[in-house]
């Protein structure tokens, strides 16, 4: 067998962090069994649905780096389909017509409510004669379901689940006016796609034993089941937006890598010992639906920022390069020249040491793309120019000249330190307002490296206006 699995979301809104991982866990399942990972975008809500959304889920899956294999699959454009199968269970006895009008409905269930009792279809059309049938009401199409005994799905993840048939209704198949319902679509497709195991959120949980219900009414071979807990917040409670709940896109936005990501959500509810730092190859290699825990996980958004500050020390820095130098122009406000361009590729590396985020290593390196001195970042920088200070940037300016034929980082460290020495006063008085010179910030890479990037001109003249 062929492993297929698919990811198949809604278009009603952005692509949220527990879609990703479910995502995720489909797509690493079908990569470690050598199968295939399927996308079907489920836009049957026709009134919800926008194509914003559906670019926004297509380019946040890319970004995350999980392509799928084939053509996507749009679920509305199968309505025809859908509705081929439900007259084909109809023709079989499967099915049946319902005649009831809406009031009948309302007053059924408010019947139910004032006994107590749950609110369902009492199936009362279920083997009436269609000729008792009122005139002008069009009829819907229900599944005759079982009613008496269990479904039983052997769940990959939840184990053996078991509800008694009598808790389940004859829902609907096809609407009166002839569209499938969303119960109907996920099962047909399912099956015309050949999907072999359904990884999703144990949210979907109850509607598995009324899909397994027409699955098992068209005779089709049945799916495996792989219901898998939700993600809540750090405080236990649902996931929302406080906790972090944003689109994929959003994520992005805030600077994180797509492979820190994708590594935290693998560790949301999936585990291989102790292992933290997962690559995706480890990833495809380790995963199987054993891993998957049965309780909740819990969303940290301080951990994913310091997973994301790892993956970024550890990028190449030419691949750096290009995701962070266009927010290092939006935040200069211009093109960056070939000059910042050097000094920035030589400074990421100590640089990046220091950064959590693409939006953090953005602003570090800012202050080596810009001509001419930078804007002091705070209060805290500004104090460090002292009078006396901005006195020893002056005469620091006159003494690094001699030094500006040979000008590498250990020959200026010696030089800042002859100076020092020179002047009577410690190192650390002439570092930290070289430092807020030279990057506008008492936080920065190693000084002398620093000073080293920047080259003796520019240094110069940096330090010549700090000195005022």
């Amino acid at each position: 067998m062929t492993v297929v699995t698919r990811f198949a979301p809604s278009p009603t809104g952005f692509l949220h962090i527990g879609g990703a991982r479910t995502a995720l866990f489909n797509w690493l399942f079908a990569k470690h069994h050598g199968g295939k990972y399927l996308l079907r975008i489920e836009d049957t809500d026709r009134a919800r649905s926008t194509e914003p959304a559906i670019a926004a889920i297509l380019d946040g899956l890319g970004w995350l780096g999980l392509q799928h294999d084939g053509e996507v699959t749009y679920q509305f454009s199968r309505a025809a389909r859908h509705a081929e199968v439900a007259h084909q269970m109809l023709a079989a006895g499967n099915a049946y017509h319902c005649y009831c009008s809406p009031q009948e409905l309302d007053e059924m269930r408010a019947a139910q409510k004032a006994a107590g009792k749950p609110m369902r279809y009492d199936g009362r059309w279920r083997d009436r004669d269609p000729k008792e049938a009122p005139a002008g009401v069009a009829p819907v199409i229900r599944l005759k379901a079982p009613q008496t005994g269990q479904t039983v799905i052997k769940d990959l993840v939840q184990g053996e689940v078991t509800v008694e048939n009598a808790q389940l209704d004859d829902m609907i198949l096809l609407r009166a006016d002839g569209t499938p319902t969303y119960m109907l679509a996920v099962v047909v497709d399912d099956h015309d796609m050949g999907v072999t195991h359904v990884i999703r959120g144990d949210d979907h949980l109850n509607n598995a034993f009324r899909q397994l219900q027409i699955i098992r009414a068209m005779g089709w071979p049945e799916p495996a089941y792989a219901h898998i807990p939700l993600i809540h917040g750090p405080d236990g409670a649902k996931l929302s937006k406080r906790h972090g709940a944003l689109g994929v896109d959003a994520y992005r936005d805030l600077g994180l890598l797509p492979a820190a990501l994708r590594n935290y959500l693998l560790r949301l509810g999936w585990g291989h010992g102790d292992d933290e730092i997962i690559s995706t190859q480890q990833a495809i290699e380790w995963f199987d639906l054993d891993g998957v825990g049965r309780s909740p996980s819990r969303f940290d958004m301080a951990k994913l920022v310091n997973l994301n500050a790892h993956y970024l020390r550890e990028m190449p820095d030419e691949e750096l390069l290009p995701m962070v130098l266009p927010r290092v122009e939006e935040k200069l406000g211009a093109k960056v020249d070939a000059i910042g361009l050097e000094r920035i590729t030589r400074g990421m590396n100590g640089v990046k040491q220091r950064s959590r985020t693409l939006i953090e290593l953005a602003d570090n390196l800012v202050f080596y793309a810009r001509a001419g001195a930078p804007p002091i970042a705070d209060d805290k920088a500004r104090g460090v120019l002292t009078p006396e200070a901005k006195s020893l940037l002056g005469k620091l300016a006159v003494a690094l000249e001699a030094d500006a034929a040979n000008w590498g980082e250990k020959q200026v460290e010696d030089a800042v330190r002859r100076f020092a020495e020179s002047m009577g006063v410690k190192l650390g008085q002439v570092a930290q307002p070289l430092r807020v010179a030279l990057s506008g910030s008492t936080v920065s890479p190693g000084i002398f490296e620093v000073v080293a990037i920047l080259g003796p001109a520019e240094t110069r003249t940096r330090l010549l206006a700090a000195a005022g």
